[in-house]
């Protein structure tokens, strides 16, 4: 039976891959970062000789897009030197690499979608760092599958779409910025982009390189919001304005892409995986979440990033 080894276990991403391994009985062993600092050399080779998997998937990364700013050498340990390391020790075994990088390698400036090929002109700290990873993943190991992603949302962790419902409960108008747009991810569609490049890979049938993997159709955070008070409304009876505001209105420490969008024709050509009409996913996994139980109080941290007068655009904008 094919192995699969995954690094950043306890991201949104990483936990969706494992369930969904575990549903279609692939053997994948996940790694969160209690278990292995992936900056280690150390720990990495040890994690890559226990398990002697047939791919590795490396979900974890520094995704604090504002607090990068401000720790800039620990998100270059963690999104440009861990990859590159992760990489090499993956070579020394032969075992293909499977890498999650983001949308935020370009600046935002193009009309169209982004593709593969076109020039990264990462805005601030955190795109630099990934676009660094990229580039010491592809150096150190020519067997790797580099898949970005973005607006990544799903049941798990601490995302947009979950900041939203919370605040959809508490208030009756909701500023959200209008002009930016990109393409929502659910995590489910984008575990099984991970695991069919991993597997693909595993198997000696990948074609090895850069690919893009998002949600299908293009939005804004104002339009998302909307969509997901919308589907919120017949759980709580509630349904705060949305109000569009511009970036202007709401300025971060760190500068974000006015156009996030990724072309995923590339990968669905190549691994027969295509994600489905971000609104249908929105809805299925704001169903889930709100048919089950009440949405837990927001941590200090998460509720100092949202004041009352305006919402900002995630602070983790990434997988993990």
């Amino acid at each position: 039976m094919t192995r699969i080894l995954l690094f950043g276990a306890g991201g949104q991403l990483g936990r969706e891959t494992a369930t969904l391994a575990g549903e279609r009985g692939i053997d994948l062993i996940a790694l969160g970062h209690a278990d292995l600092d992936i900056s280690d050399p150390v720990a990495v080779a040890r994690a890559l000789e226990a398990a002697r998997p047939d791919a590795l998937v490396n979900a974890a990364a520094y995704t604090a897009v504002d607090k990068a700013e401000s720790e800039p050498d620990l998100a270059a340990r963690i999104n440009a030197f861990a990859p590159g390391l992760i990489a090499e020790r993956c070579a020394r075994y032969r075992t293909p690499f499977i890498h999650i990088s983001t949308d935020y390698v370009f600046d935002g400036t193009k009309r169209g979608a982004y593709v593969e090929a076109d020039p990264v002109a990462p805005l601030g700290v955190y795109g630099r760092t990934k676009a660094a990873g990229e580039a010491a993943v592809r150096a150190a190991h020519e067997r790797h599958v580099i898949v970005r992603t973005s607006w990544v949302y799903g049941a798990h962790g601490n995302n947009f779409l979950k900041t939203m419902l919370r605040l959809a409960g508490e208030r009756d108008q909701l500023r959200v910025v209008a002009d930016q747009r990109g393409c929502p991810t659910a995590t489910r569609d984008l575990a099984e982009a991970v695991l069919a490049a991993a597997l693909a890979a595993a198997q000696g049938d990948a074609r090895w390189g850069t690919y893009h993997f998002a949600g299908r159709g293009v939005t804004t955070w104002h339009g998302f919001a909307s969509a997901i008070v919308a589907a919120a409304e017949p759980h709580t009876g509630r349904r705060p304005e949305v109000t569009p505001i511009t970036t202007a209105d709401y300025p971060t420490p760190a500068s974000r892409p006015k156009n996030s969008e990724l072309a995923s024709d590339l990968f669905e050509r190549t691994f027969g995986v295509r994600a489905a009409p971000w609104e249908q996913r929105a809805r299925e996994v704001v169903d889930a979440l709100l048919a089950k139980a009440p949405q837990p109080e927001a941590s200090e941290p998460e509720k100092a990033a949202a004041p009352s007068s305006a919402i900002p655009a995630p602070q983790s904008e990434e997988a993990s």
